[in-house]
């Protein structure tokens, strides 16, 4: 055992005796160290010895996208997330993609996931828990047959019944083989180049994918900011979200799981959220699941308070509280904060008064309640805004303060 984990007081000898002897979890492990190797020699060779052709290519981008999307708007925010319905023929879309992504069934999958977020960081409990470190939180968690990598289907009811999953399940197998062969070679004759399918749409593809997915598990658990939670390790970042069809925006996704976007922001790159949005508006995908922006900018304004305290209880350490302004910054962050509270209290309100309203008034009556309250709910939404705008010029003055 490592010296930070023997300094660790979470560590319990017993489980973690469990996680060091775990045997070996036979064909993960063989795919995923095979995969990379075959790829390094492969891919290589044949771009040196072949010409390859733009319909080659074309194929190699179009089964990135459809592994990709697969897994995103499939398996994660589809079938573990349940953040919008998808019509049978995008879900059976979605399905085919994710299947050729061999991440393992979306039984396995959705139980793994919705575990690490009932138990997120947790050591014991969460399947790929970053505090064990990159390689454990990247790939390491599926070498082995670690006690929190053991599935219980009973956190996936809502799955277990749906007939076609269950067959997947089953037959889990068959359906890898059956999808990357039939698809690989209809493309491949198409093209007129089946080798070259088979290595880089295939291959290529196929390990690209598996670590891209891998980075939202390590990475995005490790590197960027946290705007909206610092209660777990998730982050969100950019320049992952441009790998992984715009999962990279971990830490809201972590904060707010059961949005359909992951991007938030308008600008964001998220063309997950954007296929979802585009089915939605053909008929194709419904009850699309988004948190209102009043609780978003109560989250990122709770966080604006978190780091301006922080930076005060710094200046404090280094004996700035004796300073004038110092005493100025401290008083105006708790009146501010007296009245951010003030605010979301307000806010509070008005939604319990809502829904008593839409209790007692008639079902025809329902659209005044609704435009009765849009106002007020506006005015509350432009207060926040203006407690997180205050917040930014604060934390502004205080960055200039060396420490």
């Amino acid at each position: 055992m490592s010296d930070a984990k023997k300094s660790n007081p979470n560590i319990k000898p017993e489980l973690e005796s469990q996680y060091n002897q775990a045997p070996i979890n036979t064909v993960p492990a063989v795919v995923l160290i095979a995969t990379p190797i075959l790829a390094l020699f492969l891919v290589p060779w044949y771009l040196w010895t072949h010409s390859v052709g733009l319909g080659t290519w074309a194929v190699f981008a179009f089964l990135m996208a459809w592994t990709g999307m697969g897994i995103t708007a499939g398996y994660h925010r589809l079938f573990a997330h349940k953040a919008y319905k998808a019509h049978p023929i995008i879900q059976n879309f979605l399905l085919i993609g994710g299947t050729l992504a061999v991440e393992s069934s979306v039984f396995d999958w959705c139980s793994g996931h919705r575990r690490h977020h009932r138990f997120v960081d947790d050591e014991y409990k969460d399947p790929y828990s970053a505090r064990r470190g990159f390689w454990f939180s990247h790939i390491g968690w599926m070498l082995r047959n670690y006690p929190s990598g053991q599935h219980d289907f009973k956190n996936i009811p809502d799955l277990t019944k749906q007939k076609l999953l269950r067959h997947q399940h089953k037959h889990y197998g068959a359906w890898i083989i059956v999808t990357n062969t039939v698809i690989l070679l209809s493309f491949g004759w198409l093209v007129g180049d089946i080798l070259g399918v088979f290595v880089l749409a295939g291959l290529l593809r196929l390990v690209l994918t598996h670590h891209f997915t891998f980075f939202i598990n390590s990475l995005c658990h490790m590197f960027g900011t946290r705007p909206y939670t610092d209660t777990n390790t998730a982050r969100d970042n950019f320049i992952l979200a441009i790998f992984t069809w715009g999962e990279g925006y971990h830490n809201y996704h972590h904060f707010f799981q059961y949005d359909y976007r992951n991007g938030v922001k308008w600008w964001q790159y998220d063309p997950t959220k954007w296929l979802i949005l585009v089915c939605s508006k053909l008929g194709l995908a419904k009850n699309l699941r988004k948190v209102d922006e009043a609780t978003i900018r109560h989250a990122q304004v709770q966080m604006q308070f978190k780091k301006v305290n922080s930076r005060l209880e710094k200046l404090g350490m280094q004996g700035f509280n004796i300073h004038a302004d110092f005493k100025a910054f401290k008083d105006k962050i708790t009146a501010e904060y007296d009245s951010f509270n003030a605010t979301i209290a307000e806010w509070q309100a008005l939604k319990a008064k809502v829904v008593e309203m839409k209790k007692t008034e008639f079902a025809e009556r329902l659209n005044e309640v609704d435009e009765l309250m849009r106002a007020q709910f506006q005015s509350i939404e432009s207060k926040i805004m203006e407690h997180g705008k205050s917040l930014d010029m604060t934390l502004r003055q205080l960055k200039q303060i060396s420490v």
